[in-house]
C-alpha cells in the first residue's frame, strides 16, 4: 500500500474534526443566513453570542461566510471547525435556482477553515452549470485536502418543505446526493424526505456521512421528531439555522437535538428539558 499524500492526510484531518469519532456525529449550526434569505432574520443580529450558545449547546461545526468568520473568531474553541460557504443565494428564478460562487478553496485554506460548502440545487434550465461549478469545487478539495460538504438540497430553501417535497418528492433528493458525491463530496447536507424509509434509500445511495437540514422553522416538537426520524435512518447529525438561531434559547435548542441525535434521549424528554429552558435571544417570542 501506497503511504498517504499530504492532501490526502490533510483531508482526513479536517474530516476527523467535522466528524467526531467518538460518537461518530457531526453537529453543524449554519450562521450564513445573510448570504441566501430574502429577508434579514432578526436572530442574526448578535452573531458573536449565537456562536457562542450554539457551541455552548453541542455543535462542532459552525457554517460561516468570510465575513461572519472574522466576527465570530473569537468565540471559537479549539475543538471548533469551520465550514466556509462558497456561493451566496438559494432563491428560485423562472430559468432554475440562483447559486452564485462567491469565494474558493484557496481562500477557506487561508482562513484556516475544516471546510467548504456548497448549495447544489438541480431541476433547472441551469443544472449543466451547476454541476460544472460543483465538480470544480470537487476537483479543487482533492487537489489541495480540502473536505467538501454539498448542500444536495432542494431548490428554493425558504418555501417549506411541503411545498418542495410536493413539487420534486424524495427521488430528486436521492438524484442530488448521489450525483454530489461522484463530483467529490465528502459529507452531504440533505432534506427531510418525509419518511425515515425514504430517508434511509437517500443516506444508501450516497454512500458518504449524510446530515439532514433544518429547513424552515418548524414547531419543537415537530423538528425534533424529525430529527430523531433522521437519526433512524443513518444521519450521522444535523446542518441547522433557523430552527436554532431564531428560537427564543439557541442554546438550549441545540443542546435538545444534540440529545436527540447523539445522546438517542427520547424527544419527550429533550422537549421537556427544552421548554423548561428560559428566554434568553432578545426579541424573540415565547413559541
Amino acid at each position: 500500500m501506497n503511504p498517504a499524500t499530504s492532501v490526502d492526510v490533510g483531508k482526513r484531518i479536517r474530516l476527523g474534526r467535522l466528524i467526531d469519532s467518538r460518537t461518530n456525529s457531526c453537529m453543524i449550526c449554519a450562521l450564513d443566513h445573510g448570504l441566501t434569505s430574502p429577508t434579514f432574520l432578526d436572530g442574526l443580529f448578535q452573531s458573536r453570542d449565537r456562536a457562542r450558545e450554539v457551541i455552548a449547546g453541542g455543535a462542532n461545526v459552525l457554517m460561516l461566510s468570510r465575513g461572519m468568520a472574522k466576527q465570530v473568531v473569537e468565540e471559537l474553541t479549539p475543538a471548533t471547525s469551520v465550514a466556509l460557504m462558497l456561493s451566496a443565494s438559494a432563491a428560485c428564478r423562472q430559468e432554475g435556482p440562483v447559486v452564485t460562487p462567491i469565494g474558493s478553496v484557496e481562500e477557506a485554506l487561508r482562513l484556516g477553515a475544516d471546510a467548504v460548502v456548497v448549495y447544489v440545487a438541480l431541476a433547472g434550465a441551469n443544472e449543466d452549470e451547476i454541476i460544472t461549478y460543483v465538480a470544480g469545487v470537487g476537483e479543487a478539495c482533492d487537489r489541495l485536502g480540502m473536505a467538501f460538504i454539498a448542500e444536495a438540497e432542494f431548490p428554493n430553501a425558504y418555501q417549506t418543505l411541503h411545498e418542495q417535497a410536493s413539487a420534486f418528492g424524495a427521488e430528486y433528493l436521492t438524484r442530488n446526493a448521489r450525483l454530489c458525491v461522484e463530483l467529490g463530496a465528502d459529507i452531504v447536507k440533505v432534506n427531510w424526505s418525509g419518511s425515515v424509509e425514504s430517508f434511509k434509500a437517500i443516506v444508501r445511495a450516497a454512500g458518504v456521512p449524510v446530515v439532514v437540514a433544518g429547513g424552515t422553522v418548524q414547531g419543537e416538537d415537530e423538528f425534533l421528531t424529525r430529527m430523531a426520524g433522521a437519526t433512524e435512518a443513518g444521519a450521522i447529525g444535523v446542518s441547522v439555522g433557523r430552527n436554532v438561531f431564531q428560537h427564543r434559547n439557541p442554546e438550549a435548542m441545540m443542546r435538545a437535538i444534540r440529545r436527540v441525535m447523539v445522546e438517542r434521549v427520547s424527544c419527550a424528554d429533550a422537549l421537556r428539558e427544552l421548554k423548561a429552558a428560559p428566554t434568553t435571544r432578545t426579541g424573540a417570542s415565547q413559541g
